[in-house]
Order: structure tokens, then C-alpha cells, then sequence
């Protein structure tokens, strides 16, 4: 008989209109019911939420949207987030934002500026009693990068690489930029990449600072061999579907954030940035054209993680 089957499906019909009825529409973006997600890619602040939620607040102060923030566990994880339109805005790394990019079209609308520069390099260590001198000393040497999706720990140096025609005998991954200084530092590899930031009046502010507790001696022990060219920081990047208007109006609230006490103080603690400024897509070029030198895309060398 067909009456067990008609009721099964009297069922479901009820089920789901249950549910649609639970669901409801989301709302147009900026509203209550459907705030701009805004994603912070992780830092080493262990209050890095509470951050979040004063640049949360200043936001909603200053333009008619709501928004709600959200701190995932990895760069990837934001990039995926943009995929699936769980992100609207994220400030990200520039990797990451050339990944986004890549796969989902997202804008690169505001770059970081720290202590006056908008572009970062990467620095080429070594012991400082080793014989390489040059660059090209480092053909035939054990070398280490950070992480095939790390800009300044293998994109930058990578680059550099092949437009010199630098071969090391072998090369290693250490995963982290401080892992890269120990490995030298204790002789297990004889050179390495890592992240390069000028010094200040508090001193060393490259990769060599990070293990300054476990080796004090650490920046007379490890000496910079050259500097790599230069990319633009980390950005601040846009869902690129989203009205125009909403990412003109966030765009100048941020901005504006940044000329406050409070804003200032908080993307200082943040990630470090002591100003930000308005930029376009094509700033990030160079960093395309370094992938395409190396034959690979930004998705392939995520991928290799």
C-alpha cells in the first residue's frame, strides 16, 4: 500500500518548512541578522579578542553596518573563509591575501605601514665566523627556508635564488622563523631565510630577536649575509562581491580608526602597524610576478605545507 510512503512524506514536507521557518531570511549584509564578518588572521597577543572588539565597536560607531568578528586558526582557514562567503574582510598576510586573491578574487584595499616602511624584506643569515661571505657562497651549503607558503621565509629568498642561480646541496623546511635561527645557531644547517625588520632604539627587531632569551649571544653569533628585494606588507582585503559603497565607507572608517589613541594602541598590539594607508590591487604585482619566476602559484605552494 502507498499510505506508510504518503505519511513519510507529509513528513518531511512539515520537517522542512519547520526549518525554513527556524532559518529565516539572513537579511541584507551589515544588519543585525547578517552582520560583515571580519576575520583577524592570529598574532602572538594572547588578548588579541579583545582588539578585535574595539575595532568591532569603532566600526559600527562610525558606519550604519553591524559586524561580527572572528579569529580562525590559520591563514588558510581565512582564505577558505572568503570561499564560502563566511568572511567579508580580513586583514591577512601577503601571502595569504595572493592565495585569496588566486581563488576567490578578494581585494587587497588597505596596507599596513610599520615604522614608516609599507614593504617588508627578508634577510639571508648565517653563523657569523662561516666562510660564505656572498651569495654565492651558498651553492653547495645545507640551507633553510621557513615554509613553502612563508613570503619571507621562502618566497623572497626563493626568488632571489633563481635569479641568481643559487644551488644549495639540500634545503629544509624548519616551519618556524625562530626554528631557522637555532638551526644555524647550533650548526645543523649553514644558512637560512627569515623574516627582516630594520633595528630600533630597543634593538635587533629581525628573527635573530626571537631567541634572544634561549641565546643571549645570538646577534654576535648570527650575522645578516644580504637582504632580499622588497613586497608590500599585509593588507587589510575585501569579500569582491560586496557593494562597492560598504567598502568605500569601511575603508575610511578604518583609516580614520587609525588616527585615534585608541586605534593606534590597538593594531600596534595587534600586528605591529603604526600607520595604514589606502592601496590597490596592482601594488601586489611583484609578489605574482616572484611566483611566476618560480613556476608556481600561490594555492600550489600552500599546498606543499
Amino acid at each position: 500500500m502507498s499510505f506508510p510512503g504518503t505519511l513519510r512524506h507529509t513528513a518531511f514536507v512539515f520537517l522542512m518548512a519547520a526549518l525554513a521557518s527556524c532559518t529565516g531570511p539572513r537579511g541584507e549584509l551589515g544588519t543585525e541578522k547578517n552582520p560583515i564578518k571580519l576575520y583577524f588572521i592570529p598574532s602572538v597577543d594572547a588578548k588579541m579578542g579583545d582588539k578585535a572588539k574595539a575595532v568591532k565597536a569603532y566600526l559600527e560607531s562610525q558606519t550604519p553596518y553591524k559586524f561580527e568578528t572572528a579569529i580562525p586558526q590559520s591563514y588558510v582557514a581565512v582564505v577558505e573563509a572568503f570561499g564560502t562567503k563566511r568572511a567579508d574582510i580580513a586583514a591577512i598576510n601577503t601571502f595569504g591575501y595572493i592565495m585569496a586573491n588566486e581563488k576567490y578574487g578578494a581585494e587587497a584595499r588597505i596596507v599596513f605601514i610599520r615604522n614608516g616602511l609599507e614593504t617588508y624584506k627578508a634577510q639571508i643569515v648565517t653563523k657569523t665566523d662561516s666562510p660564505i661571505k656572498t651569495l654565492a657562497d651558498l651553492n653547495g651549503k645545507k640551507f633553510a627556508y621557513v615554509d613553502p607558503a612563508s613570503t619571507s621565509g621562502y618566497l623572497l629568498p626563493a626568488k632571489m635564488f633563481a635569479d641568481r642561480g643559487i644551488k644549495p646541496s639540500e634545503t629544509v623546511f624548519a616551519k618556524k622563523h625562530d626554528n631557522v635561527i637555532t638551526m644555524i645557531y647550533q650548526g645543523q644547517v649553514d644558512a637560512g631565510a627569515t623574516f627582516y625588520s630594520p633595528a630600533d632604539e630597543q634593538g635587533i627587531q629581525d628573527a635573530r630577536r626571537l631567541v634572544k632569551t634561549q641565546y643571549p649571544d645570538v646577534e654576535k653569533q648570527i650575522r645578516i649575509v644580504e637582504l632580499t628585494e622588497s613586497i608590500p606588507n599585509d593588507p587589510i582585503i575585501f569579500r569582491k562581491d560586496m557593494p562597492e559603497e560598504m567598502k568605500a565607507k569601511i575603508v575610511e572608517a578604518v583609516l580614520s580608526y587609525m588616527q585615534t589613541q585608541e586605534g593606534k594602541a590597538a593594531f600596534k598590539d595587534l600586528y605591529g602597524v603604526t600607520e595604514m594607508k589606502a592601496v590597490q590591487d596592482s601594488a601586489y604585482d611583484g609578489v605574482r610576478e616572484m611566483l611566476r619566476t618560480l613556476g608556481k602559484s600561490a594555492t600550489d605552494l600552500a599546498l606543499k605545507k
